[in-house]
C-alpha cells in the first residue's frame, strides 16, 4: 500500500520560494529599495524630456503623481532629475567617446539609463560604483531593449575608472592577496 495521505480538500500546494525576480531577471518590484525606485522614475522622467522635449517642471508634476512615487526616495529622484537635465550636454561628452555608434542612434532608454548612470558616478559619491552599475544593468534589463543591459554595462563599465579611480584602485588593491 501507499504511504501517501489524502490531502484535505481545500488545502493549497506548498509555497514556493520566491526569488526577488520577474521572468526577464530583473527584480520584483516589492524587493526594490526606494533608491531602486527613484531610478525608476528618474528613467521615466528623462525618457519623458529625451523624446518629448517637455518641461522639466512638468515632468516632475506628472511623475510625481504616478501611482508608487511614494514609494520612491524623492530626494534621489530630484537629485537625478534635475541633475541630468541641467548637465546633459556634459553627460553626454562623457559618454560619447566611449559608444561604438552616434548618440542620435542610441535608444531613449538606454540614453537615458546611461545619463543616470553618468550622474550617479560623478556626483553621488555615497553610492559605491558597483552598485551604480548593477542599478543601471537592472533598469536595462526591465525597460530597455532585449541586450540593452550589455550595452550599459559595456559604456559604464568603461567610464567608471575614469571617474571612480580612487574608488575602484582601493578595491583592486585590497583584492590582492
Amino acid at each position: 500500500m501507499s504511504d501517501l495521505k489524502p490531502k484535505p480538500i481545500g488545502s493549497r500546494p506548498p509555497r514556493q520560494p520566491r526569488t526577488g525576480l520577474t521572468s526577464t531577471g530583473a527584480r520584483k518590484a516589492g524587493s526594490k529599495s526606494e533608491r531602486s525606485r527613484a531610478r525608476e522614475f528618474a528613467l521615466q522622467a528623462l525618457y519623458q524630456k529625451l523624446v518629448g522635449q517637455n518641461e522639466v517642471a512638468d515632468i516632475d508634476a506628472f511623475t510625481r503623481d504616478l501611482a508608487g512615487f511614494s514609494k520612491a526616495d524623492a530626494v534621489h529622484f530630484d537629485a537625478l532629475l534635475q541633475g541630468c537635465t541641467e548637465a546633459a550636454t556634459e553627460l553626454d561628452a562623457l559618454l560619447a567617446p566611449l559608444l561604438d555608434r552616434k548618440l542620435a542612434e542610441i535608444s531613449p532608454v538606454e540614453h537615458a539609463i546611461l545619463w543616470i548612470g553618468a550622474y550617479e558616478l560623478q556626483h553621488c559619491l555615497d553610492v559605491p560604483w558597483r552598485v551604480v552599475l548593477n542599478e543601471c544593468v537592472e533598469l536595462a534589463k526591465e525597460f530597455g531593449g532585449t541586450d540593452g543591459h550589455k550595452y550599459v554595462n559595456a559604456v559604464l563599465n568603461g567610464l567608471a575608472p575614469g571617474l571612480r579611480a580612487a574608488e575602484i584602485g582601493a578595491e583592486r588593491g585590497s583584492a590582492r592577496p
